[in-house]
């Protein structure tokens, strides 16, 4: 496997320019809209594009990051060069993610490990072996649901990998709020609270009317909407819940955690302090910002994470293709 070599210099222009070179990718193969139902009147939508020949191929289920969607440029990028390679790929939107609003106007959080739960036995029901791969926030809940869960995953998941999980939810809610970090801050509160506004207008008896106002760091949204509605006491009592460095030690699965020196909300302490199982391969890549790595690679647009995620899953011998 190759090393990263960065084409940009710096965690901002990584960062961003991961972000730009790579906002125009489209989804270029058939895909069928599946809606699965995770109990408790929640409904996800999720993308699925099945290989024509080779039902015994393996499934890779994608998970997105913060006020991401099946949409999002390195879910596109990633699932691109893994379907291209022989797998059926299948993006999940977490609730009310994307077009799902209309299905299911929730809230959803990193702690909700029953959705991807009930989205992998879906999966386990129509192919024999999958791997998952979560970007940020789904990261954190990807490795969240392997040890939450782990006594009823399904045998058919093989492996997993998380691209700049936020092990240690607090240290990184401190970093967004550093000044060099305000342009991430202000997008992030941003579309949350218009997130919040959707739900809130297709489910006024669920939510408050007006809850967001005054709401400008992740940490306050947090602190008012998160954590309030996610049935926390506070944004600190949230982060703890779900910071999934102290739970490295217990992974079972072949899991890549995949994360970057100079991610610039993401501090690198607060990735390589953690113990971890055998199981986990923790790779922490030379300047290649948050969702960044911007380099040489075979998928598209310069995104050398899924190349490296690919890589790992294909040493695995359960996920092998054979082609």
């Amino acid at each position: 496997m190759s090393r990263f070599r960065p084409l940009l210099p710096g965690g901002h222009l990584q960062t961003l320019g991961g972000v730009l070179a790579r906002s125009f990718l489209k989804w270029p193969f058939p895909s069928e809209d599946v809606v699965v139902d995770a109990g408790h009147d929640v409904r996800l939508l999720l993308r699925a594009s099945w290989q024509e020949k080779g039902a015994d191929r393996p499934a890779l289920l994608l998970v997105h990051g913060l006020e991401g969607s099946d949409e999002a440029h390195y879910l596109v990028s990633t699932g691109v060069a893994a379907f291209r390679s022989g797998w059926h790929v299948i993006r999940m939107n977490m609730r009310g993610c994307g077009d799902s609003i209309s299905l299911c106007p929730r809230l959803y959080n990193a702690g909700l490990t029953g959705d991807l739960l009930a989205t992998a036995e879906w999966l386990a029901d129509r192919v024999g072996r999958f791997a998952i791969v979560g970007f940020s926030l789904g990261a954190g809940l990807t490795l969240l649901t392997l040890v939450r869960e782990k006594r009823r995953l399904p045998e058919a998941l093989k492996a997993a990998s998380a691209v700049c999980p936020p092990l240690d939810m607090t240290r990184c809610a401190d970093a967004l709020e550093a000044r060099s970090n305000f342009i991430y801050q202000s997008r992030f509160t941003g579309s949350l609270c218009a997130s919040y506004k959707r739900r809130q207008r297709r489910a006024p008896e669920r939510y408050e009317l007006g809850r967001e106002r005054g709401i400008t760091t992740l940490r306050q949204f947090d602190d008012v909407i998160t954590a309030f509605y996610g049935g926390y006491h506070n944004a600190e009592a949230y982060y703890q819940s779900v910071s999934t460095g102290p739970i490295l030690a217990e992974l079972e699965w072949p899991t890549l955690v995949l994360s970057s020196t100079n991610d610039p909300f993401i501090p690198h302490e607060s990735v390589q302090h953690w113990q971890h199982s055998g199981a986990v391969t923790l790779e922490i890549t030379k300047g290649a910002g948050h969702v960044g790595f911007v380099g040489p690679s075979r998928a598209p647009r310069f995104f050398w994470a899924a190349d490296r995620v690919l890589r790992f899953f294909e040493q695995i011998d359960s996920l092998s293709i054979g082609i």
